[in-house]
């Protein structure tokens, strides 16, 4: 039931940033963010999970520092929103663990509600990396091949 719900559900991310970067570039930034808020605190993470999942944060918040966690929270609270009514939506039993974290942050004001209904309608950022070889239409014409190389023999 876990891996379907938060594994396989794009709105269903434990990973805070995603819903504010997806998997873009950009979201190396805000975990770096993440992990420099935790050691201003004299906390190290260890590689196995990333600086921006939920319960990383919870735990920061709850045995580390409290302020700084809030603000971490308050930062993706959009994010955190979409999480809550997806979860509420699938009758999930962890939407109580949102709904009581949502109770512990004021309520969402103009610019979160806007950036959870712009999350519904498109979803998290993409990016495309990379580029289209020779232009945008390049795909559209095919592959080019290039002629097969000639060797000269060795005298």
């Amino acid at each position: 039931d876990y891996v379907a719900t938060f594994d396989h559900r794009k709105r269903c991310c434990l990973y805070l940033s995603y819903y504010a970067y997806g998997d873009t570039r950009k979201r190396g930034m805000a975990l770096l963010r993440f992990k420099q808020a935790y050691e201003a605190a004299g906390l190290v993470l260890d590689d196995g999970e990333l600086p921006d999942h939920l319960a990383v944060v919870l735990e920061f918040a709850a045995t580390g520092d409290l302020a700084q966690g809030r603000r971490l929270l308050l930062e993706h609270r959009a994010g955190l929103e979409l999480l809550r009514l997806a979860l509420t939506e699938a009758a999930s039993p962890w939407a109580a663990v949102l709904e009581a974290v949502s109770a512990t942050l004021p309520p969402l004001t103009g610019r979160n509600e806007d950036a959870v209904a712009r999350l519904i309608a498109e979803g998290p950022p993409e990016e495309e990396v990379g580029l289209a070889p020779y232009g945008s239409d390049a795909a559209a014409s095919g592959p080019v091949f290039l002629p097969d190389p000639v060797l000269e023999a060795r005298s």
